[in-house]
């Protein structure tokens, strides 16, 4: 390994931890309120977690997001692909409290959770040449949008 690839990009890290905790921040801000709403507690399903466990999960995946981002952007050429790629997908996960939580529509919130169900899949598949590790710190949070699309899907059928 080169010197400067062994030398942690202090800069990057920070922006990428910054970012998608600011990302996630924002969806809390319509998320927090409504989990207690007499809409969510009547309508989510008997297998949804205790409220607790969500941001405990969110806390680690937005970590886990924020060093793929990293590794991706430090070992990749092309920046730009990197930041639309991830840009598209934490857009779609801050559509996704907007609309399920904001708006109370579980369907809308279905068609994003799908959309970015696929960002995280184009994710894993397009750092797996870039940077291997990248690629496996995304797959807890396919695994748990996979476990979130069930229980939004659970909401309107």
């Amino acid at each position: 390994m080169k010197k400067s690839q062994s030398k942690i990009n202090w800069k990057v890290l920070i922006i990428s931890l910054v970012v998608v905790y600011l990302i996630g921040f924002l969806g809390s801000i319509f998320t927090s309120p409504a989990v207690s709403s007499d809409w969510y507690l009547q309508n989510k399903p008997s297998i949804t977690p205790p409220g607790f466990v969500f941001p405990i999960v969110w806390n680690v995946l937005f970590f886990l997001i924020a060093i793929s981002i990293y590794f991706s952007f430090t070992n990749f050429k092309d920046k730009k692909n990197v930041v639309v790629l991830f840009g598209i997908n934490l857009l779609l996960n801050f559509l996704w409290s907007i609309l399920f939580f904001g708006m109370k529509n579980p369907f809308y919130a279905f068609i994003d959770l799908i959309l970015l169900w696929l960002s995280i899949l184009s994710l894993v598949i397009f750092n797996w040449k870039i940077s291997r590790i990248s690629s496996y710190l995304l797959i807890p949070y396919l695994l748990w949008v996979s476990f979130a699309g069930y229980l939004n899907l659970l909401f309107f059928i």
